[in-house]
C-alpha cells in the first residue's frame, strides 16, 4: 500500500476520534507540531524510528513528554501509529488530516498570484468573490509575481483562472498575427 493511502487511513481515524472528543482543532495542531518535530529534529526522528528501542521505552518517553498536555485518546493514537511502525508518516498524516477537514468544512485553498502586493481590504474582497464563484470558503495563499504585469491568476486544484495582463497581451498578439 502506498504511504499516502496509509497516511489517509490514519488521518481518517484521527479525525473521527477528534470529532468524538470535539477537539478537531487541538488534534490538528498537535499532529502538525509532531510532524514538524519529526521532520526538523533528526534526534527525534531517529529515536521514534529506531527498531532497537523497545516500543515500551518509546511509549514511556512520549507519555512523559506529552501525557499531561494532550487528550489521552490523542496520546493513544500516537502510540498506536508508532506501535504499527508508521511513525515516519506523521508529516503525511497531518497533511491528510487537514485535507479531510477542508473537505468536511467546505474549504478550498487557492494559490493567488498578483503583480504587486495587495491591501487587506482587496484580499478580503477577492476572497469573498472567489468564495461566491466557487461556492466554498476560499483560503487564499497569495504570491507576488511582477512578470504577470497586472491582474490576477488563481489556481484551485486543477482549475486555473488566468486574468493576467500577460495572458491578455499574448491572446491579443495571437489574434493580430492571424
Amino acid at each position: 500500500m502506498r504511504d499516502t493511502s496509509i497516511a489517509r487511513n490514519y488521518a481518517e481515524a484521527a479525525l473521527e476520534l477528534a470529532q468524538r472528543e470535539q477537539g478537531a482543532d487541538v488534534w490538528g495542531g498537535f499532529l502538525h507540531a509532531l510532524a514538524d518535530l519529526v521532520e526538523r529534529e533528526p534526534v527525534v526522528r531517529r529515536f521514534i524510528a529506531a527498531p532497537q528501542v523497545a516500543e515500551a521505552a518509546k511509549a514511556a518517553v512520549l507519555t512523559k513528554a506529552f501525557g499531561g498536555n494532550i487528550p489521552s485518546k490523542l496520546l493513544r493514537f500516537v502510540l498506536k501509529v508508532i506501535a504499527n511502525r508508521r511513525q515516519l508518516l506523521f508529516p503525511m498524516i497531518a497533511v491528510e488530516y487537514d485535507a479531510l477537514r477542508d473537505i468536511q468544512e467546505g474549504r478550498v485553498h487557492a494559490r493567488v498570484t498578483v503583480s504587486r502586493a495587495i491591501s487587506d481590504a482587496d484580499r478580503d474582497a477577492m476572497t469573498a468573490q472567489l468564495s461566491k464563484v466557487l461556492g466554498k470558503t476560499v483560503v487564499p495563499h497569495t504570491t507576488v509575481d511582477a512578470e504577470i504585469l497586472g491582474g490576477v491568476i488563481v489556481r484551485v486544484g486543477d482549475r486555473v483562472m488566468d486574468g493576467s495582463v500577460r495572458r491578455k497581451l499574448g491572446a491579443l498578439r495571437a489574434k493580430l498575427a492571424r
